[in-house]
């Protein structure tokens, strides 16, 4: 295909084996199409690198738009809405959004199911906040086609340049969790981390690993377990790391619901926190101050990433990226909030 010119619908039409209409019907949310016809479009949007018409605005949704022609409201869309993390990110995107004057739609992306895209794109919203949601490179090539601008909150993996970001300083998080734990005399250390292939839990024990190895202080891989965010999986991966002569005095949790999995297999194993093991969690959740002992965390400021997180868009959607074909994409704004650590009752001298 010649890249000197733009490409059109007529050319993903013809690349994915169907007709402009029904192009047109996955980039405006419509349902009469099959799921193979929309995975395919989707993913030929990205790769053929579709922009739609250039400087054409999506159309205003049902119930009118703003006086300056844009929809007067923004979606907000969830991985999950159970725990306070949700809670906490809805309440800093609903108040910046407040201050605005623009409303909030809330939809939840549940695992291997593209419906909220689809929802989203009939809505045809000014923009939308996706938190802790991994949508894939056709995703967000369709939502760019059908000019709906996007900012990942707290993105699960690394963002595309193109896409606009905004996160917490886990590298810096994780490193402020070991120097704790070092400086309170722990060797020992352990690491209860979430899933592999997640930027976050990756950068968080990235950062507490250079603590320790500039200390001096080994951390071998048998001492870094991963887990799936829950609870209960957590506890189970806990009591693996938590038996043997060679059992960590420290454990560091990558978010406050694993640190209460931690909790759990100590409990079972006879061991008292912070007597017998010390830990760390991370995000300062309310429930790390209800656990017993309260928990010595890294606090991550969800509520203002939220709001950041909205204002973001409110700017990326007021100036949207307008190139020719032969020019490279403007690179999209990043924000990253600082963390702390908050000293509870859970850790304290190494015996």
């Amino acid at each position: 295909m010649d890249q000197a010119r733009r490409t059109t619908l007529a050319d993903v039409a013809r690349a994915a084996g169907t007709t402009v209409p029904t192009v047109s019907k996955v980039l405006s949310g419509r349902s009469d199409v099959s799921d193979g016809t929309r995975d395919r479009v989707m993913r030929l949007v990205a790769e053929l690198g579709y922009e739609g018409r250039a400087g054409r605005a999506a159309p205003p949704a049902r119930g009118g738009s703003s006086r300056d022609g844009r929809p007067p409201f923004v979606d907000l869309v969830l991985a999950g809405v159970e725990g306070t993390w949700a809670g906490r990110a809805l309440s800093g995107v609903e108040r910046a959004a407040t201050e605005a004057g623009v409303d909030v739609v809330v939809s939840v992306a549940r695992a291997g199911d593209d419906a909220w895209l689809t929802r989203l794109l009939a809505r045809r919203p000014r923009g939308a906040v996706l938190a802790l949601v991994d949508p894939s490179a056709g995703q967000l090539a369709t939502l760019a086609a059908a000019h709906v601008p996007v900012v990942l909150l707290d993105p699960v993996r690394q963002p595309p340049g193109t896409a606009a970001s905004v996160g917490a300083a886990n590298w810096a998080g994780g490193r402020a969790a070991a120097e704790h734990l070092l400086g309170l005399g722990h060797r020992r250390l352990g690491v209860v981390a979430g899933r592999r292939s997640h930027l976050y839990s990756q950068a968080r024990v990235d950062g507490f690993r250079s603590a320790v190895t500039q200390a001096g202080v080994g951390l071998p891989d048998g001492r870094v377990v991963h887990t799936d965010w829950h609870r209960a999986g957590a506890g189970e991966q806990a009591t693996r790391l938590l038996t043997g002569s060679d059992a960590p005095t420290a454990v560091f949790a990558c978010s406050d619901t694993i640190a209460l999995g931690v909790y759990d297999a100590a409990a079972a194993l006879g061991l008292r926190v912070p007597d017998d093991l010390s830990v760390v969690g991370f995000d300062d959740l309310p429930e790390a101050q209800w656990a017993a002992p309260p928990l010595t965390t890294v606090h991550q400021p969800i509520a203002e990433m939220g709001g950041a997180a909205l204002r973001m868009l409110l700017r990326v959607s007021a100036d949207p990226p307008r190139q020719a074909p032969s020019q490279t994409p403007r690179q999209a704004p990043r924000e990253e909030l600082a963390t702390h650590l908050v000293v509870r009752g859970s850790t304290a001298p190494a015996r």
